[in-house]
């Protein structure tokens, strides 16, 4: 028994070394019960996290469904605005063709004007220069004078008739020459206007890229915040599974108790204690009462000492202390730490020493936690046991 002891002692200072390097301060451990309280509080906090993620998600979608409305209407404006400038190119190349053809009508009534006015100028001039002859043959071949007179009339109207179709050619030209101008006019207007829609088109076209980027930025924050609330998700499960185990753990605490103060029970004089079982007795209660009173102190020393005594525990101090996920000073290795250096104060070991002397002052309660709603029993300090 004592080369067991001794084994368990090497282990736990080998334990101490990892620990060796932390300071030197009372930590005191967590009762299933303040675990569980703990953990509860945890997991409310991980789902109001959960919840405040989830409320910024319908918000960003929120914000991303009125951006992507907006998207929407600034897309169909594009479309609108490109078919508007489609339609004014195809109407500018209308207009140019209309310019090009009254250009070539321009080209041909001044054609024929200069055509005209070439054939007028040959006749007055010949008229002119051939005046005396043209007169004396009217006479000599014409067979009377009415003959003569019509001769004459035929001269003057043709003259006349020239005129008419000169100032005829001049105003076809005239107003060739104003629908070319007005043509042009048009197809001014319609570039100027071409240009103010291409603007139009390309600041819309502007706000549809950056709504779009926008639209994207936003999509990347849903599905981060998305990503975190299924990271959310995942902890509150681990968690409520944490408190099912621990509620389920502090049950079964409960029935142990029931079950040890029904069991048969050893006397102290039937206990044969180890060498180090002060020690490590000494050191427990620093790290679980080291910052209570002494009543505190000894009443858990006397928790351990019950269970050596009750059937339904380790029949040892050092059974009873590392029996598993009983002590939670042993797994989380402040108790190792307080071995290396052995921490525990002097009324550490008298609470030690009256509890191994069979001095209780919690009679055979075999657990203790900080008081909570529901659970009755002994307080000392800020202890309750039972």
């Amino acid at each position: 028994m004592k080369r067991a002891v001794k084994k368990l002692l090497i282990a736990t200072l080998v334990m101490a070394m990892y620990f060796a390097s932390l300071p030197d301060c009372k930590v005191y451990a967590l009762t299933t019960k303040e675990k569980l309280q703990q953990a509860e509080q945890e997991h409310q906090e991980t789902k109001s996290k959960l919840n405040e993620t989830k409320q910024n998600i319908d918000s960003l979608n929120d914000t991303k469904d009125t951006l992507q409305d907006k998207l929407d209407g600034l897309t169909a404006n594009l479309t609108e605005v490109s078919n508007n400038l489609a339609d004014l190119e195809n109407k500018i190349a209308d207009k140019e063709d209309e310019i090009e053809e009254a250009e070539q009508d321009l080209a041909e009534a001044i054609d024929t004007e200069n055509r005209q006015y070439e054939s007028m100028k040959m006749r007055i001039k010949f008229m002119y220069e051939k005046k005396d002859y043209t007169y004396a043959q009217m006479i000599f071949t014409s067979s009377s004078f009415a003959d003569f007179v019509n001769k004459n009339s035929y001269i003057e109207k043709l003259s006349e008739y020239d005129r008419k179709m000169l100032e005829s050619y001049k105003e076809t030209r005239q107003l060739v020459e104003e629908k070319k101008a007005k043509l042009e006019d048009d197809k001014k207007e319609l570039d100027e206007y071409h240009e103010d829609v291409k603007e139009e088109q390309q600041k819309v076209a502007g706000y549809v890229d950056e709504t779009s980027s926008t639209i994207g930025k936003y999509a990347n924050e849903i599905k981060a915040a998305e990503a975190k609330a299924d990271e959310y998700e995942v902890q509150a499960a681990k968690e409520e599974a944490n408190i099912s185990a621990l509620k389920k753990k502090l049950a079964e605490e409960i029935a142990m108790s029931k079950l040890a103060a029904e069991s048969s029970w050893r006397d102290i004089s039937e206990v044969s204690f180890e060498e180090g079982d002060r020690t490590l007795l000494a050191n427990l209660i620093y790290c679980e009462a080291g910052n209570q009173p002494y009543a505190g102190q000894l009443a858990v020393g006397a928790v351990v000492i019950n269970r050596v005594l009750s059937s339904v525990y380790p029949g040892t101090v050092v059974g009873v202390i590392y029996q598993g996920s009983q002590f939670s000073p042993v797994s989380n290795g402040r108790l190792a730490l307080a071995l290396a250096n052995d921490s525990a104060t002097a009324a550490c070991y008298k609470a030690a020493d009256e509890a191994m002397s069979g001095q209780t002052n919690v009679g055979n309660c075999v657990y203790f936690r900080t008081p909570v709603e529901g659970l009755s029993g002994i307080q000392i300090g800020n202890h309750i046991f039972y």
